[in-house]
């Protein structure tokens, strides 16, 4: 049975919303308000972090802002500069990470109507992602840079990013998480104003589905679990 929410939404059972959730890569123009946004981060920030440290920040961009960084990290990454992120980033996946980034990119090819040989609209969908799929919001999350090195704090801002694409599945928002849309960071903390004492994560694109969209009806396959649990010391 779901729940009823203080704004009248009935909120789905947790299982539902766990299988239902799925990447969003269209959004229709609606705006999202600050007050969906200030109620989803109230859900989100229950998320556990080592030693109760809470090391996260979250910055909200809509309108104009969110505009110029959209456009200056397309137009910086389509001219051939280097990513500049906050963050150490792994080279090209390889074996089975490689295989299933494959299949999912198969996957929304097929629904675009994208060729394998169809170079423009492949550079497009690149394109697109430099965008953040032009959502009407970008929550640019950041940790505190004090805490680094260490893969602690990027665990517990994990946590905390699932529990924003989880809140706002609930309330009928899409989102994608989007390492791409900051790829210059620089350009992301100038426009901003993010401090420096803060490292710049990934940002969540949102907003609301477009439902004709044909890439948001994709969703990606998950593995066996035999594939990748071990049970150590059962019975059975």
């Amino acid at each position: 049975m779901g729940m009823q929410r203080t704004d009248g939404m009935q909120r789905m059972d947790f299982e539902t919303l766990v299988h239902t959730r799925k990447s969003v890569r269209g959004f229709t123009r609606e705006p999202v308000s600050r007050a969906v946004i200030e109620d989803i981060i109230e859900v989100a920030k229950r998320a556990p972090s080592s030693m109760n440290t809470q090391p996260w920040h979250i910055h909200v961009l809509t309108g104009e802002p969110l505009e110029e960084v959209r456009r200056r990290n397309m137009e910086e990454m389509i001219a051939g500069a280097s990513p500049k992120r906050d963050i150490i980033s792994h080279g090209e996946y390889q074996g089975v990470h490689r295989g299933r980034q494959v299949d999912i990119a198969k996957k929304l090819f097929a629904v675009m109507g994208i060729a394998r040989d169809d170079k423009p609209m492949r550079q497009d969908w690149v394109l697109r992602g430099f965008r953040q799929f032009d959502a009407p919001v970008s929550l640019v999350l950041t940790y505190d840079k004090v805490l680094d090195p260490g893969a602690v704090c990027h665990f517990d801002l994990g946590a905390l990013c699932y529990g924003i694409v989880l809140a706002a599945w609930d309330r009928g928002l899409g989102s994608v998480i989007n390492g791409q849309g900051v790829m210059r960071s620089d350009i992301v903390r100038e426009v901003a104003n993010i401090p420096e004492d803060e490292v710049i994560m990934t940002c969540v694109a949102m907003g609301y589905p477009d439902h004709s969209f044909p890439a948001n009806a994709v969703r990606s396959d998950r593995e066996p679990n035999g594939d990748f649990v071990r049970y150590v010391g059962f019975a059975d």
